[in-house]
């Protein structure tokens, strides 16, 4: 498979801070790349540097098979930035028909490609409002149809749907959905919403500008975390019996096991036991947490704590 992104021992610096250490990574044309790491792990420095908007200390970026620079390479990217770029005091029209005119498109192809994504994102009826006075998830659409306005094959997106509500994350995550399908778009994506990693081709976490885990998402959780066994129904005694990890929850019990022959070894020796139940994989949020040893969100920061050994109950 093509590789439409490839860096190889990128480095930056600022001071005695390495920001990007040592990084080596490919994009695969048409995949969905999720790009991990808190805040201050070096994901921005890359997207900028990707982007053309830092210079590299040392390594090589390629895009499209050429070296970063040239002009035709930049015009294959796409970015939504995580805080948006667009100018508040222009109208929605203004600001696509000033960032088009950048690309060489005017007059009847400018039109026509404003038609398509006004259709595509559903922002005809804000075409002439302020950026100004547009909510959060109206200037996000903006944003992105900004960014897909030459029709790039690769678009970055730098955390974009935080602090969305759940019907503008869906309709944007639609949207890229049939652009991948469609027009076969690459997607680089960092999110702090592990749900949104977790549907991702391929996964990389970083750490202090270095990686420190990659793979898909299926093999991160098997390597990273456990499964989850769910017993409806059942009680702390009975949990206790099985001599693993558990937590209570609303009218159930949550068995941790390392793995699901685990798993079916426990309801081969306890049938009794299991009734009702259902078994999943460890969830993205516990791989980064077993993986860096940090918390991506405030959502992951009471998880764990109520897990108790099994046996003794402490």
């Amino acid at each position: 498979m093509a590789k439409v992104i490839q860096i190889e021992h990128l480095a930056k610096s600022y001071g005695d801070v390495k920001a990007v250490n040592d990084l080596s990574f490919g994009v695969n044309e048409g995949e969905l790349f999720a790009f991990l790491g808190v805040n201050g792990a070096g994901k921005s420095t890359t997207i900028s540097m990707i982007c053309g908007l830092l210079k590299p200390d040392s390594g090589s970026i390629r895009v499209m098979g050429s070296e970063l620079g040239n002009e035709k390479s930049s015009e294959q990217i796409g970015v939504v930035f995580q805080n948006s770029v667009l100018d508040k005091a222009l109208t929605v029209y203004e600001n696509l028909k000033y960032r088009a005119a950048l690309y060489g498109i005017s007059g009847q192809d400018f039109k026509n490609r404003l038609d398509e994504l006004c259709r595509l994102l559903d922002f005809s009826d804000i075409l002439n409002r302020t950026v100004g006075k547009l909510s959060g998830g109206q200037r996000r659409r903006i944003d992105i149809a900004r960014a897909l306005l030459n029709r790039p094959k690769i678009l970055i997106l730098d955390e974009p749907t935080t602090g969305l509500d759940p019907q503008t994350r869906k309709l944007l995550w639609d949207v890229i959905y049939n652009l991948r399908k469609n027009d076969g778009l690459t997607v680089f994506l960092t999110t702090h919403y592990m749900e949104e990693a977790a549907d991702a081709d391929y996964v990389i976490i970083l750490d202090s500008g270095r990686i420190c885990a990659e793979g898909t998402p299926l093999e991160l959780k098997n390597k990273y975390t456990g499964d989850y066994i769910t017993l409806y129904g059942s009680d702390e005694k009975e949990a206790q019996k099985l001599g693993c990890p558990y937590e209570l929850i609303s009218g159930a019990v949550r068995i941790t096991v390392p793995n699901t022959k685990k798993a079916t070894e426990l309801i081969m020796a306890h049938p009794e036991i299991f009734d009702d139940y259902e078994i999943i994989k460890g969830r993205m949020d516990d791989v980064f947490i077993n993986v860096t040893g940090k918390k991506l969100t405030a959502d992951v920061q009471d998880s764990g704590k109520r897990l108790k050994t099994g046996k003794d109950g402490k």
